[in-house]
């Protein structure tokens, strides 16, 4: 199942909360509704959903309403005949979509793939630190500058060096304390491409005095394009929380990185498990993997890419989880 936070094409402003299937959105709010008219029988959970809900307010209720949505939703597309189905649904080319989670109530970060640490920290000249090896690393970043996609991003006016970071991310859906790795994938409730953007001038000064990255992750991370459930990628799974799914990053159409989710030497439910220990997870709360090896201008060096400036369209594709696609722009000038 996919999950979308959209926006139909009359009215912008208001953000919806839909079930992707092939190139049509139903709309949540709209699903008791459309059941009843095509008598469906529909769940209590369903019928008692309030007119206007967000994704992180569904993972928020009870943690079998994501299962009945899906099996309602699937009998309703299933009974609609193909030349009614604009009666019920909205086509994705009709909608703007937005980031799946647009405002978790924290975002991570982790450091989670060893090719990118080697590369990244060679460039520096700097080893391996042998606790990477012992625990997954995690930093908090800025949760309240969440970008979807098609977003334009402002290229901050604090830093020369912006880069981009192609990584995967899930998001919480069952809260939970000191939660078991063995129990950790449970927690998950599905997945998404996630750009870590980053100023490399900022992030280099803020690690010397041995903080951060901080002001160098603080403006923008984009989500999206929805989000993907566990069960739909099963066929690809290969141990827990980690799949056999292609990476790949664009800048003007020119491919720059390619890796495999497969690569990560830390896996989501062992993030889970280190980021729950005395602490209480929160349902939407997003994990970010940390950039895949080859997955930054950082690692790759100027003489394959420049960093990037006003202008530049980055595109992520992650094989099952779509492509996210933002424009780096120049700031609007603020007022005094």
């Amino acid at each position: 199942m996919k999950l979308v936070s959209y926006s139909k094409e009359k009215t912008p402003t208001k953000t919806r909360t839909g079930l992707l299937w092939g190139e049509w959105i139903l709309d949540i709010d709209e699903v008791a509704g459309t059941a009843e008219k095509l008598k469906i029988s529909a769940p209590r959970s369903i019928r008692n959903l309030p007119a206007v809900i967000t994704i992180k307010q569904i993972l928020s209720r009870n943690p079998k309403l994501l299962d009945d949505l899906q099996s309602v939703s699937w009998r309703i597309f299933n009974r609609i005949a193909p030349e009614h189905v604009h009666r019920f649904m909205t086509r994705i080319e009709d909608a703007a979509l937005k980031a799946p989670v647009p405002d978790p109530p924290t975002l991570r970060d982790f450091y989670a793939f060893e090719d990118h640490v080697k590369a990244a920290r060679a460039r520096r000249g700097l080893p391996m630190p042998q606790e990477w090896y012992e625990f997954p690393a995690f930093y908090y970043s800025n949760p309240h500058v969440i970008y979807g996609p098609e977003d334009n991003v402002p290229y901050p006016s604090y830093t020369k060096t912006l880069d981009y970071e192609l990584e995967v991310a899930c998001v919480i859906g069952r809260g939970g304390m000191d939660i078991p790795e063995s129990e950790a994938e449970a927690h998950i409730a599905g997945y998404t491409i996630m750009n870590d953007w980053s100023a490399r001038d900022v992030q280099v000064g803020e690690m010397k005095i041995g903080l951060g990255p901080a002001k160098a992750k603080d403006f923008a991370t984009s989500l999206g394009p929805w989000l993907v459930t566990p069960d739909e990628l099963q066929d690809r799974r290969t141990a827990p929380g980690k799949f056999n799914l292609k990476m790949t990053a664009k800048v003007n159409n020119k491919q720059l990185s390619i890796g495999n989710m497969d690569k990560m030497h830390w896996t989501f439910p062992q993030m889970i498990a280190r980021a729950s220990q005395s602490v209480q997870l929160q349902p939407g709360e997003v994990f970010g993997s940390g950039t895949i090896g080859t997955g930054s201008l950082l690692e790759l060096g100027p003489e394959v890419h420049s960093w990037l400036k006003p202008g530049d369209i980055v595109e992520l594709e992650i094989e099952r989880l779509g492509g996210l696609r933002n424009k780096v722009i120049r700031p609007e000038k603020t007022s005094e």
